[in-house]
């Protein structure tokens, strides 16, 4: 059996849960920027002091400050959608192959604006700034912990809407997302209809279902089981992280596809000479590359935040309505709809198909393209997004 390295070849680890590296980057170098807000009372009343997001942009605003496009990030990501903060960095953003000059998110044309939420996974990555559970409640000092309030998919969006308020945006020619950013994109229509002129939702759908509340629920539970977690109060102590590592190894894998895995691993070993079946200690290559990948990403992430992120998802609902037509009602701008043909997270059949039909009926104009059909799951809607920037670049132009 050939070994994982052997098996892997080039395949990059660390470039995040739902990341792989264009060939081109966007032009020029990132800079990195931090929002504020001394403080920000949540949907549900609580209030949170010291608010600071990171953001960055690419592209120019123009005089008229008509020509936005607000890109919202997934459940793992971060505001670097394209470029590099360094030349030297092993990877652009994760959309760099759709932002940039000439591209579909045309820099040449369009100013994007992407922006950490709150509660972002990686509160430990020194490319990310935001609040959460791990930040310093300055009435007590510590940690907030689970004091932290709960958060939303609206409350992203009432902090991003503070953020492009503070640069004197009140028209967005479009709001783009994937995955967790396809709630944002979307919540974003509802939200705010007459500043929104288009909406371009990726490989997400406008609720969270029964199922996904239970697979939220199990991503969540490692956390929960270990020791070490506390109750969340964790900080200053021996973290969970063992908890957190194993629930990024079970979004690293819903997010994939078993076509993936066929092609990537078979049933190689995890190293030449170790048969899984004469040790409890030897593995499988995929459950080795699993370890590894949920580690690097543990290192840099937060059990709370993760927790929180799983609520904010759970609780989703468009327009936050008392049902889902009464959300997407609130919906009038156009509506792009891509989704990923093997994702296992928001099914097709499941989420955007249903979606569609549920808009139209509403009114509300729909382009749905079926462009991205490879094997990547739930992943080919960041991977893979180029293969939709043909039907992209038209619905920018209408």
């Amino acid at each position: 059996m050939r070994s994982l390295a052997k098996r892997l070849g080039g395949l990059v680890l660390a470039a995040g849960l739902f990341c792989a590296a264009p060939a081109l980057a966007f032009e020029g170098l990132v800079e990195k920027k931090v929002f504020e807000m001394p403080s920000y009372t949540t949907v549900g009343g609580g209030t949170i002091k010291n608010v600071r997001i990171g953001w960055e942009s690419y592209g120019k605003l123009n005089d008229a400050k008509d020509n936005v496009i607000l890109v919202t990030h997934f459940f793992s990501g971060n505001s670097h959608a394209a470029g590099k903060y360094k030349m030297e960095d092993p990877a652009p953003g994760y959309w760099d192959s759709i932002i940039g000059p000439g591209k579909p998110l045309d820099t040449d044309k369009y100013f994007i604006v992407s922006s950490d939420t709150l509660v972002n996974l990686s509160p430990k990555d020194p490319t990310v700034t935001t609040t959460g559970p791990a930040s310093v409640n300055p009435d007590t000092g510590k940690p907030y912990g689970m004091s932290f309030p709960v958060v939303t998919i609206r409350d992203f969006v009432n902090v991003q809407k503070a953020l492009l308020d503070s640069l004197n945006v009140t028209s967005l020619h479009a709001v783009m997302g994937g995955s967790m950013g396809s709630l944002q994109a979307l919540e974003w229509g509802a939200a705010h209809p007459e500043m929104v002129k288009r909406v371009v939702a990726v490989i997400g759908g406008a609720e969270a279902d029964p199922f996904l509340i239970g697979w939220l629920n199990l991503w969540a539970a490692p956390i929960r089981v270990d020791p070490n977690w506390q109750g969340g109060d964790y900080y200053g102590k021996t973290e969970p992280k063992a908890g957190l590592t194993e629930a990024l190894k079970l979004v690293t894998l819903h997010a994939r596809h078993w076509k993936w895995a066929d092609a990537t691993f078979g049933r190689g070993w995890a190293e030449d000479g170790k048969d899984p079946a004469a040790s409890m200690n030897n593995q499988y290559a995929i459950e080795a590359w699993l370890d590894k990948a949920a580690a690097a990403r543990a290192a840099v992430s937060d059990a709370n935040h993760f927790l929180y992120l799983v609520k904010a998802n759970q609780t989703f609902l468009v327009g936050g309505g008392g049902s889902l037509d009464e959300g997407l009602a609130k919906i009038k701008a156009p509506v792009l709809l891509i989704p990923s043909a093997d994702d296992l997270v928001f099914p097709p059949e499941r989420a955007m198909r249903p979606l569609k039909e549920r808009l139209e009926k509403q009114g509300v104009a729909v382009t749905y393209t079926d462009a991205i059909t490879t094997s990547l799951g739930h992943l080919d809607g960041i991977a893979n997004i180029a293969k939709a920037g043909d039907t992209i670049s038209a619905f920018m132009a209408k």
